[in-house]
Order: structure tokens, then sequence, then C-alpha cells
């Protein structure tokens, strides 16, 4: 279409060129209009005119373009009443602004209203007579001068003659103010510089509609539209707009054909038939949406909830009792409705002109005389009064016929031609006032009304702001939109099969609270049995605990639905992610929220911490029950045999070890984790000590036995020993502080052997510094098992050394299993594990070093003299 406009132009152009030339060579004071374009048309005298361009007649025949004679213009039939009476509203605007005092004083507006016969070139022929003028002979030095001969043009309806007259005159900066042109692409001010419209564009309509989806959760919606630019450009907004940031997707898109195309139709109704989208939404007009209905009733699809365009929202044709079946419950995007006070009286007066002929380009009050009454006006065409028709006489009352002509009560796109008049006269009010020196023109001058240049006036109409009688304001943004208002319909299929059209809400757009829906969802007809708003979504929404995953190859609308993983949660529905809790938290069974994790560690409360702690506990009490047996029987041979003092001190050393192994119970602090370790190692160390000290006194002591060997005890005597386990003692202490100073244990939350839990430990700080604990007490340990195993033969006198072979062995068995049973616990298994190390280790010491001699104190006392102990050296 584009190349067709370009190229017509270009010849246009060519004609008017050589036209020029042709009167330029004939008159030389003059130029004469070699043509003229008859159009249809209704006209008023006065100081300024603005221009109207109506769809009248909507059926046009296409004249003979053979070119063996001269083209006639092409005939127009097919009166509409209701864009007649678009055509009044704006007649009764100017006649409203004439009437009032405060605008326009001294100042008559008139009229030149066309019928484009709702085809582009009548309706370019029209525009270009309004901004051309039809005088047939101009004078230079008269006629080049004063008023255009249009200020402005009203019109056009459609998107697309609007683009292709708004390209023209935009050329020459005639304001063209539509009041029913929706296309989004009209609002480019660079393509369309004069262009200024009273209806919102197709793109606010898009936006209302996903109001509307969004509203009611429709996020899977179908689009059908028509071929040409206003379905296009909406499709092309829907497919934008419509996403996941916009709340949905689109199931199908498809273009009606231009024509009625059975084959075609049959398809598109088979799609929409096969798809689970249960909304349709429709960017199309009546006539294209007639030849729908007719395959969607063929095939008896039903369920469907339609969404329609203001195209065809209104549309009477298609509320019929043999479609509402189908289109009950239509939800509608409406002009805004207005009120225009005293238009009724005004049309009741309209009046025939009598003496009309069709040369004078004023016809179209009598089109409508004559439609209205199905009458002819003298002369009548041939046959018609031979065939019993009526002739007008222009006395007929109109109030005796029904007509929607006199309706007012469903104003629409004659409430936007009523703004658009007023827009124009505001801004040309608003010139007129404009004060010498303070203009806003070049060197601070004003427009005059005698030397009045079109573009000037469109500086005055971008600033225009008032309210109308309505209470609507009125002003126009940088693209020339007016602010967008639409109202919400609804299609109501009444029990006795009548069908209402009725008002159920507004979209608007302020300049301070943006975009807003209001929706009365009582009054709102579903066509379903249930009476409730349909669901039409591709996939179900994901409930808590789990998020979307797409399908693939699919819309953004239709996804899976996953289980949030272990640790991550969806507290929101439709999560597009799971998000991973805290470090100390995990996901709860549904995970839909956190948890805190659960905490684990050797606990006093739990089975084997009680049972650890009951040994530990009985550990010390034997301890202290044999230390309270061998201090009450301290004078007796066996407890005086290899130095009392130490056994004592042995004795003590061993209940620390029974109580140390407490600290490994229990939730891990900073002081029990600084605290187990050094009085773990410094326990041992000493137990080990007092051990090995003891072994090498039987040593000594045997050596003594011998001749020469006296001198051997005096380097172990009782302050040696007491040094001996002081030093070595020491040494541990020594490892312990510097460990602690430099890296000490701290509590440290492990989550690596349980996602779910938070394990307590004791993180040892330096790796070295308990190995080197754990290498000092396994030193002294091997060496005092060494001398003991060395010392294994002595007489039975000096026994003792088998029982230290016995207890080291056992010492050294427990903790050289420890060490790989430690590494490869886990979690608090670890304190259990050294938790029994120590407990085994102890009971070990202590039953064998203490258990014979228990034995022989409290039950076999008569083996407690040194006689006896000697004789079993001698009888041996």
């Amino acid at each position: 279409m584009r190349a067709f406009l370009d190229t017509s132009l270009f010849f246009l152009m060519l004609y008017l060129c050589f036209s020029s030339a042709v009167s330029s060579s004939l008159y030389s004071s003059s130029c004469q209009l070699k043509g003229q374009f008859h159009v249809n048309g209704m006209h008023k005298t006065g100081d300024v005119i603005l221009g109207g361009l109506f769809a009248v007649n909507t059926i046009t025949t296409d004249p003979d373009l053979s070119f063996t004679s001269e083209p006639q213009k092409p005939d127009c039939y097919g009166f509409d009443v209701v864009d007649f009476r678009q055509a009044q509203s704006m007649a009764f605007a100017i006649d409203e602004i004439n009437r009032n005092s405060n605008m326009l004083p001294n100042v008559t507006l008139g009229y030149s209203l066309y019928d484009n016969c709702a085809q582009l070139g009548i309706g370019f022929r029209a525009a270009l007579t309004l901004v051309s003028g039809q005088e047939e002979q101009v004078t230079l030095e008269e006629n080049c001068v004063g008023t255009p001969p249009v200020l402005g043009i009203v019109g056009d309806s459609s998107s697309t003659r609007s683009l292709a007259i708004s390209t023209v005159l935009g050329l020459y900066s005639v304001p063209l103010v539509s009041y029913f042109a929706t296309c989004s692409c009209l609002s480019d001010r660079k393509k369309f510089p004069s262009f200024f419209r009273t209806i919102p564009s197709d793109a606010f309509q898009v936006n209302a509609m996903i109001h509307i989806l969004k509203h009611f959760g429709w996020t899977w919606a179908g689009l059908i539209i028509s071929n040409n630019d206003y379905g296009f450009h909406a499709a092309r907004f829907f497919h934008s707009d419509l996403g996941p940031a916009g709340g949905g997707c689109l199931a199908y898109t498809e273009i009606l054909p231009r024509g009625y195309d059975p084959v075609e139709l049959r398809r598109i109704v088979d799609v929409m038939r096969k798809s689970t989208a249960r909304v349709v939404i429709v960017f199309a007009n009546s006539f294209l949406m007639i030849n729908l209905m007719k395959e969607v009733v063929r095939q008896n699809v039903t369920g469907l909830q339609w969404i329609a365009s203001e195209a065809w929202t209104s549309a009477a044709v298609l509320q019929t009792p043999h479609l509402m079946p189908y289109l009950g419950g239509t939800l509608g995007i409406a002009i805004h409705r207005g009120e225009i006070p005293g238009l009724r009286d005004f049309l009741l007066q309209i009046r025939p002109d009598i003496h009309h002929n069709n040369t004078d380009g004023n016809s179209m009050v009598n089109q409508f005389w004559e439609h209205t009454f199905q009458c002819r006006f003298a002369p009548p065409p041939a046959g018609w009064v031979e065939a019993a028709g009526e002739l007008c006489t222009g006395q007929e009352v109109i109030e005796n016929v029904e007509t929607d002509f006199l309706d007012d009560s469903d104003l629409r796109p004659e409430y936007n031609v009523h703004k658009a008049v007023y827009a124009l006269a505001y801004a040309l009010d608003d010139m007129l006032q404009c004060e010498p020196g303070r203009g806003p023109f070049s060197n601070n001058t004003c427009a005059h009304l005698q030397r009045l240049e079109p573009w000037q006036i469109i500086h005055y109409l971008e600033k225009v702001n008032f309210t109308t009688t309505f209470g609507d304001r009125v002003s126009f943004d940088e693209n020339g939109d007016a602010l967008p208002v639409y109202d919400i319909m609804n299609w109501v299929w009444l029990p006795d099969g009548r069908t209402k059209v009725q008002r159920v809400g507004e979209v608007k757009r302020s300049a301070f609270k943006g975009e807003e829906l209001t929706l009365d969802e009582d009054k709102i007809f579903w066509n379903f049995e249930s009476k409730q708003p349909p669901r039409s979504v591709c996939s179900e929404s994901c409930p808590l605990g789990t998020r979307m995953a797409r399908k693939k190859g699919e819309p953004e609308c239709c996804f899976d639905c996953v289980p949030c993983s272990e640790g991550k949660i969806s507290n929101t529905t439709d999560s597009m992610e799971c998000t991973s809790c805290p470090e100390d938290f995990w996901s709860s069974p549904q995970r839909d929220h956190c948890v805190p994790k659960k905490t684990e560690f050797l606990s006093y409360h739990e089975p084997l911490g009680i049972c650890l702690t009951t040994t530990s506990l009985l550990g010390t009490f034997i301890c202290v029950v044999v230390l309270g047996i061998f201090i009450h029987h301290h004078s007796t041979p066996i407890v005086r045999a290899n130095n009392s003092e130490l056994s004592f001190l042995l004795l003590v050393s061993l209940k620390f070890c029974f109580l140390c192994s407490l600290l490994f119970i229990g939730r891990p602090r900073l002081w029990t984790c600084q605290l187990r370790h050094a009085a773990f190692g410094v326990s041992f160390v000493l137990c080990v000590s007092c051990i090995l000290v003891k072994t090498m006194v039987v040593l000594a002591v045997f050596r003594a036995s011998k001749p020469g060997g006296e001198s051997s005890l005096k380097w172990f005597g009782a302050v040696q020993q007491r040094g001996t386990v002081l030093v070595l003692t020491s040494v541990q202490a020594a490892i312990c502080t510097v460990w602690l100073v430099s890296a000490s244990p701290v509590p440290h939350k492990n989550t690596q052997y349980h996602s779910d839990k938070i394990v307590y430990e004791c993180a040892v700080g330096s790796t070295v510094g308990f190995a080197v604990l754990l290498g000092y007490i396994g030193l002294l340990a091997v060496l005092s098992c060494l001398l003991a195993f060395l010392a294994r033969n002595l007489p039975d006198s000096f026994n003792e050394a088998k029982l230290i072979t016995f207890s080291m062995l056992i010492f050294c068995a427990v903790w050289v299993a420890f060490v790989p049973a430690y590494i490869s616990s886990p979690g608090n298994n670890a304190d259990a594990v050294e938790v029994f190390a120590i407990l085994a280790s102890s009971f070990g010491l202590l039953v064998a070093l203490f258990g014979t001699k228990c034995y022989i104190i409290l039950f076999r006392p008569e083996r407690n003299t040194k006689k006896a102990i000697m004789g079993r050296g001698i009888g041996s």
C-alpha cells in the first residue's frame, strides 16, 4: 500500500507541476484549476473554516478505468446514519462555539464536511479539496493572502486513510485531528508532525486488554487480527508487551482474510478449537468478525471468552440471538462515552435543501433525508414514480421515524469529534489572544488571522488544555495523543433473549497515577455454567516449594513445576528460581520456607552421651574407691611396694583422665574447646609419666639387689621420681600452651557432613599442635612399654613390671586404633571416638595396675604380707 501511495503522490505532484506550467502560460496574473473533485459534502461559511472527513457512505462502485473517456467519480451508497450523526456532531460543536460569546469573539467558524465513502482514494480527494480550495480561478494578487481554505481537518476515522492523508498534510503543516484513528504508528512525530487525535492509540488499547488479562489471571490467550495496519500494529504491541513481564503470552496469532474465504476461516477456527486457550482477543472490524462468526457457529465452538477491540465492541450486527450463545459475556474496549447537551435538539432542526442539485457538493443532508424517509427529491430517478416511490417534500418529521440518528444515550465517536472541534477552537482562541511583542514566533511576533499559516495553529494546538462539560480533561502529549481513557463493556445475554451492552469499568491513564483499571465484577455477565470467569492458562500456577521450568520449544507460559532441591525454597507462586536458605537454615519438607538447621553434638541427653558420661563418672568413682582403699591400707606391704606415692599420684591422674572426657560431651564452647585437649594431654602425660617412673624404679631396684648395684638407687629416690614426673608433665604443658597461644581450638559449625544439620565441633586450630600432643603421649607410652617389657622376667617379688607391660600394651593398642577411627569419624562421632579411647585406655590402666592389688587387699589379706610377697620369690 505504501508503494502505491508513494507512486500516486509522485504522479499527483507531477500533475500539479504540469498544471501550473500550463496555467502560467495562459494567464499572466492568475491560476486556473484544471479539475475539481466532486465529493458529497456539507458546508457552512465563516471567517475560519474547519474541515471534516466522515465515512457517511460505506460502499462504492468502481468507475470505468479504461481511459477511453474521462474517469467518473466512484458512486457511493450504503448510507450510515451513525456516521452521519458524527458529522452533525461537528456541525453542532461549531454552532455551539459560534453562540458562545466568551470564545472566539468577532470570529465566526464555518465548516466543510466531506464524505470519504470509507475509501482511501475518495478520502484523499476530499482532503486535497479541503486544503487547496475549490475556486476555479485564483487571482494571485488577491487570493494568495489571508486565511487558508481550512484551518485544520477533523478526521479521518480510519488509521489507513489517516496515515496517507497525514503524510501529505504534514508536508504543509496542516493539522489533522482524528477522532477514530487508533493505529499506534500515527504517534511517530517525525513522520506525522501535524497529526493529533482525541482517541487513545492502539498501544494503550493493547495495554488496557493486558490489564484485563492480568486482572483475571488469563495468561494464555489467542489473538486474531485484521489484515491491515490496525491489526498488524496491535499484534506487534501484543507480542512485545504480553510476555513474562506483561503476565502472559499468546497461544496463536491468526490474520483474518480481507474477504470471505471459507477455507482460511475454517483453518483459523480449527486452530481456536484445538487450542487450550479459553480467551480469544479479536482486533478487527465488525465485517470481518461476521465472517469469522459464521465459521464459529458452523463448527459450534463454544466455551470461549471473547475480548473485543473498540472496532466491534458496540457492533449491533453481532448482538443477535443467533450469535449470543457464542458471544455472550464478551468483554470489549469501547471509546469513552460522553454527553453533549443540546445535540438532540440540534439534530431535530436539520432540514434538507429542496433546491439541491448534484453539482453544488452540498448533498449529505439530502442523502440522509432520502435514506430515512425512503423518498427521493425531484427530479426523481427514472422509474421511481412509476414504481410508486414517494417524493420528498422536506417537511417530513424525523421524530416520527424509528432511527438511531436521534439516539444520544451512547455518544462515543461523537464525543471525540466534539473534543476535536473544541481543541482546534481553543487553539485558535489562544492564538488570537496573543499580545503583540510577546508572541511565540520569531521576534516575539503573533500570528494574525489575515495572514494565518497552518503551522502556527499547531504551536497552540500542542498546548491546548481544557475540560469538557462532561468533566473530561483534554490535552495532547508530545506525540499528539490525548490523555487516554477507555470504557470496558460487557455483552449481557438477558433471559428473555434480548442483548444489552453495559459498561462495567474503565481503564485510563492520568498524569499522576499512571494507568488504572477499574472493574465492577458483580455486574459482569459470564457466559459459562459456573457464572464465573474461565481459567485460561497453558500451565497451572506453580505452588510454593516449586519453580517454573520452561518446556522446550513452547511459549513462556507453558512450563513444568519442578520441586526445589534440598536447601532451597520458593515462598511465592510461579517462582522462576528457588532461593538458597541462609547458612544456618534448611528448607522445610514442603520447601516453602527455611527452618533452623538441626544442631548435632555429643549431648548429655542422648543415649551415647549418657552412656559415656556414666562410664566416665563410674571410672572416676572407681579411682576414688581404689584411692581410698590404698590410703586405708597404706601401711600394708602391697601398697608400700614400689613407691606408694607414685601409686597415689597415678590414681589421681587416672581420675583426671576419666573426668577430662566430660569436656568432650555437651555443646562445644570456647573454654571447653581450649581446655579439653589440654586437660586430656596433661592428664595422660601425668599418668604415663608415673608409669614410666615406676618402671624405671623397678629396674633400678632389681639392679640394686645385685652385688655392686647399690649406687643405682641413689638416682631414683623420691625426689628424683617426683622431679622426673614434673619435668615430663611440664613438657606437655608447654606444648599445650604454645598450641593454645598460636592456634587455639575454637567452636566450629560444620555443615559438610550433613547439609540439613549443623554439627558443632571443636576445630583443633593447629593439626601440628594436636599431632605433637598425641605424639608426646605415644612416645612416653612406647618407652614405658619397652622398659616394662625388658623387666618382665624379673623375680616374682617385682612382678609389677608384668602388669605395667600388659597395661601399656592395652594403652598403645587403644590409641593406635584411635587415630584412623578418629580421622574417619564425622561430626560428633569423632568426639565419641576420642572419649571412648580415653575411657578405654584409662580403664585398661586402672584394671591392669590396680585390679590385682585391690583383690589381694580386699579378698586375700593373707597374701598382703612382706613374707608372702618375698616367699613367692623364694619358692619360685
